[in-house]
């Protein structure tokens, strides 16, 4: 058998008729923290939903990432500013024994004993002097349930294990997506299309405008059997996490790996391999060396690379560092900073509509923002926020027969306060 040539570069396909086998008004894919969000709110507000997502569970990296901490819900003065659904998760968890986070008596307080009780459950950051942030520590595997439960709850549908391939695009709108799975190729009819992929899968692939960063890649594990007050009160640089005698490690995967493409599978490759090396190194390394830890064991390795950032939409408003702590009347969302005390983002509308789509809505850590900004809005608690914010327009867009470009901006501000979210907060206080 003849060796293909090595100077071809590319193959060309036959065309081929691809099935429709699914339709429904929103699409949205991505099953992380920003797509169920976009989901469960779209669904609540009566839109018939299809949830698509690659894995065989919802979460993304607040599960299979095992990033279990929700970094932040308040402005770092005691205010909440992340509320809706995120707040809705938490209870639910709570309600389980499933997380841990400060009481509100004690957001915004520099009370060393209390600072030093949340430091602990790593949910105090940035630069001393510190304060007590809402932020939570909470069970990957209870989350995986009660976003199933939401989900469900709210009733949307979905579908795992399926990977979306590109949009089919009709003039400036979305048509359909088609899907990659085990049963091969199929394609999903929708009216209004969110994309919560994190890396911007679909925006990237319809050709709209994008940024892009090269980071450096995690793996977050877990180990139990640890005498956890003498590991941290040594400074080991674990986090007490839900679980008897369990901490939490995000540290000891990146030194050699360095700076990746999270968009460009040798790459991807490449750190998964090393970094999981690394974890275990580090594994022995601890029980052999750490405080603590000598009877310590494995509890999990993360399934997911812990990626903070691939691509971002440039959007039809793109939220820039100048704008902290500044109101804006398209707000839909707004974010604290985990490391900042003193920061807070409104995120406007435009930052979730792409400039060359009508259809299409983006949510969660790839929305329309500068890299400085970026560091607030990909945490979970602004992804759920923003993920609420798509999901509901998605639906008003549906009701009212408008694309989610034409949408009356303050309608929807009005419609997510009535679910509870937060969409303005004055700076101070």
């Amino acid at each position: 058998m003849s060796m293909p040539d090595k100077a071809s570069t590319s193959i060309r396909e036959p065309a081929r008729d691809t099935p429709v086998r699914h339709e429904a008004e929103v699409l949205v894919v991505g099953g992380g923290a920003a797509g169920v969000a976009a989901a469960v709110a779209a669904a609540r507000s009566g839109a018939d939903v299809l949830l698509v997502e690659r894995h065989g569970s919802l979460g993304g990296l607040a599960t299979g990432g095992l990033i279990i901490l929700l970094l932040t819900l308040d402005d770092g003065r005691g205010r909440q500013a992340v509320a809706g659904l995120c707040q809705q998760v938490t209870d639910r968890l709570d309600a389980r024994g499933a997380a841990f986070f400060p009481p509100p008596g004690e957001w915004g307080v520099e009370d060393p004993e209390a600072v030093e009780r949340a430091r602990r459950w790593g949910l105090v950051w940035g630069r001393p002097p510190h304060r007590v942030r809402y932020s939570v520590a909470y069970d990957p595997a209870m989350l995986k349930g009660v976003l199933d439960e939401m989900l469900r709850d709210a009733g949307a549908r979905l579908l795992l294990h399926a990977w979306a391939c590109e949009p089919i695009l009709e003039g400036n709108r979305i048509g359909a997506v088609t899907f990659q799975s085990k049963a091969g190729r199929f394609a999903v009819r929708a009216r209004v299309v969110i994309d919560a992929t994190g890396d911007g899968d679909l925006f990237a692939a319809a050709g709209c405008a994008e940024e892009k960063t090269m980071v450096l890649p995690w793996m977050w594990f877990t180990v139990g059997g640890v005498d956890v007050d003498r590991a941290i009160e040594a400074g080991v640089g674990c986090f007490q996490t839900i679980g008897q005698g369990k901490v939490l490690l995000p540290w000891g995967s990146i030194e050699k790996v360095g700076r990746i493409d999270a968009t460009r599978p040798e790459d991807l490759t490449r750190a998964e391999v090393e970094c999981r090396r690394r974890v275990l190194a580090e594994f022995e390394r601890l029980r052999r060396e750490a405080p603590g830890f000598a009877d310590a064991h494995l509890c999990q390795v993360a399934d997911q690379l812990g990626i903070t950032e691939s691509r971002r939409l440039v959007g039809r408003s793109v939220l820039s560092h100048q704008q902290m702590n500044v109101v804006l009347d398209d707000a839909v969302a707004v974010t604290g900073h985990w490391t900042k005390y003193d920061a807070l983002y409104h995120i406007p509308y435009g930052a979730l509509l792409p400039r060359e789509l009508e259809n299409l809505l983006v949510a969660g850590r790839c929305i329309s923002v500068d890299h400085r900004v970026h560091q607030a809005t990909k945490e979970i608690p602004a992804c759920m926020a923003t993920g609420e914010a798509a999901g509901t327009a998605a639906a008003l867009a549906i009701r009212t027969g408008v694309d989610p470009s034409q949408l009356d901006v303050s309608q929807l501000r009005s419609e997510l306060v009535e679910r509870g979210a937060i969409v303005s907060l004055a700076p101070g206080g």
